[in-house]
């Protein structure tokens, strides 16, 4: 395709996976709370649910428009995907913060094998994190001028 740099692209790219790890820090910080909290059988304070429902509802959408500018942009600057490893590392991510989202709002006292599921599933993003993150880099530089 003959189309305008997509430079503009790749900052919003790079912005949003910045703010994403972000995300993933403060979600792991205010889950590690929770469990601190519900351990010593303290009262929880009122504002960390919702800070950390609202954080990942905040990661998911960071992570989808990773994915939608993923894809606009290789299929714009090459016409095809799949030219790289980042592909596969992005959709595991994709697919492990949709089933992270997706078990938080199942956990209950009468489903406690969820919180281990979502527990497990958040260690598990952490090593998709670094792997988009190490295979971005060199996509990254292929469309760097």
């Amino acid at each position: 395709m003959n189309l305008p740099s997509f430079i503009w692209l790749w900052k919003i790219a790079a912005w949003s996976m910045g703010f994403a790890l972000l995300a993933y820090l403060i979600l792991a910080i205010s889950g590690l709370a929770m469990f601190s909290i519900r351990r010593s059988r303290q009262p929880r304070p009122s504002w960390l649910r919702p800070l950390h429902y609202g954080t990942g509802a905040i990661a998911v959408g960071l992570v989808l428009l990773l994915l939608a500018i993923g894809i606009v942009g290789t299929l714009g600057h090459y016409g095809t995907l799949g030219h790289s490893s980042h592909l596969w590392a992005g959709l595991a991510v994709v697919v492990l913060i949709l089933i992270s989202a997706g078990s938080a709002t199942q956990i209950s006292p009468q489903r406690p094998w969820v919180r281990s599921l979502h527990v497990g599933v958040n260690m598990t993003l952490l090593v998709g994190f670094i792997w988009v993150s190490l295979t971005g880099w060199s996509v990254v530089q292929k469309y760097l001028p």
